[in-house]
């Protein structure tokens, strides 16, 4: 019998990507050949080569979807088409059984070629609303799936369910010894709070970190997830303060070592850190840097006692710190919320959903 092949799309952020590495060894598992499809130098092809080297990686041209005025938005459309094509190629040559999109700009030619090539696509979205490139995935599409119940009163009944989030096994492996291990702190007995502003990093989080670094590490040991070129030298040294600009592998042992965790609100970090029951501060992106999905996904987490949310807007020295007083002055009100919260499923799970949709 031949063996069954699939592709993967998603990328741009690591949150358009971790969903595809969650299923892959469960994909494999099954027997299933994978491919993945992303963009020359985008995070994807990073984390999917540098973690999964028995996979092919194709890379193809696309756009970037703005909402914003930019002379770009005049010649996208032409890398999109010529994505499109490539794409095509690809599909053709490959022949999967199924394709699984993640979102993020790269996966519209990949969903468009594949109506072409009559190939069922699967999406998948995390967010609140859909974001552009699922919107424009839509119609497309064989079926979509949402993490959030609200999700589904912005899509067609007859193609949309709801999973609920999806948490890799590898997240529930960490370990804090390892975790702390990494930090090389020296008071262990001390709290330890997680700060990260998503894959890219956040200017704004790191600020608010810093200005109250000094009084924080009276009471904290602190992991900083920075982001990419945002380690500030000058304070390397200093005691119960690690800078990280980026982890994978890492991030389970991390996420095992933080008794409190301050983030923005993507959705599947959220979910994670829901998953293992860390009470957490969130910071939304701002509507007028977004399109507003943080806040939708923040505030929905904060009317299930899962989180406390403040504003990007209100941020200070002094409300960062006055947010941070609040969280740990209901951490165990919200520890025992997220203990009643909806069992995520596994990959294992969400790979006999996909694979469902696919050609025989």
């Amino acid at each position: 019998m031949k063996q069954q092949t699939i592709i993967l799309t998603g990328g741009g952020t690591a949150g358009h990507v971790s969903l595809n590495e969650a299923i892959i060894p469960s994909l494999i598992k099954e027997g299933y050949e994978v491919h993945y499809i992303g963009s020359y130098d985008g995070i994807e092809k990073e984390l999917i080569g540098n973690n999964f080297p028995e996979i092919t990686y194709h890379s193809i041209s696309s756009g970037k979807l703005r909402r914003y005025f930019s002379v770009k938005n005049f010649t996208d459309p032409f890398r999109v088409l010529y994505g499109i094509s490539q794409a095509f190629a690809i599909i053709r040559k490959v022949k999967p059984a199924v394709i699984f999109s993640k979102g993020g700009f790269v996966s519209v030619p990949v969903v468009m070629a594949a109506k072409l090539a009559n190939v069922p696509v699967v999406v998948h979205e995390s967010d609140v609303t859909p974001g552009l490139a699922n919107k424009l995935a839509l119609p497309f599409a064989s079926h979509i799936f949402t993490v959030f119940k609200e999700t589904m009163q912005h899509l067609p009944n007859d193609k949309a369910t709801c999973t609920g989030s999806i948490i890799r096994q590898q997240l529930f492996e960490g370990s804090r010894e390892k975790g702390l291990a990494l930090c090389h702190f020296e008071q262990t007995s001390k709290k330890v709070l997680l700060v990260m502003g998503g894959s890219l990093g956040s200017v704004v989080l790191n600020e608010a970190l810093r200005m109250n670094l000094t009084d924080l590490l009276v009471d904290y040991n602190i992991i900083h997830l920075c982001g990419k070129g945002n380690v500030d030298t000058s304070l390397t040294a200093l005691q119960g303060y690690k800078q990280f600009e980026y982890v994978t592998t890492e991030l389970p042992d991390l996420l095992h070592a933080a008794d409190y965790i301050v983030s923005r609100a993507g959705s599947n970090s959220i979910f994670e850190f829901l998953a293992l029951r860390k009470p957490m501060l969130l910071i939304p992106l701002s509507a007028s840097k977004s399109r507003g999905d943080q806040i939708l996904n923040a505030n929905l987490f904060k009317k299930q006692k899962f989180a406390h949310v403040l504003e990007e807007e209100a941020l200070t020295k002094q409300s960062f710190s006055e947010a941070l007083r609040y969280l740990v002055a209901h951490e165990n009100e919200m520890i025992d919320a997220m203990a009643d919260a909806e069992r995520p499923k596994t990959p294992d799970e969400m790979v006999v959903l996909i694979t469902q949709y696919g050609n025989n």
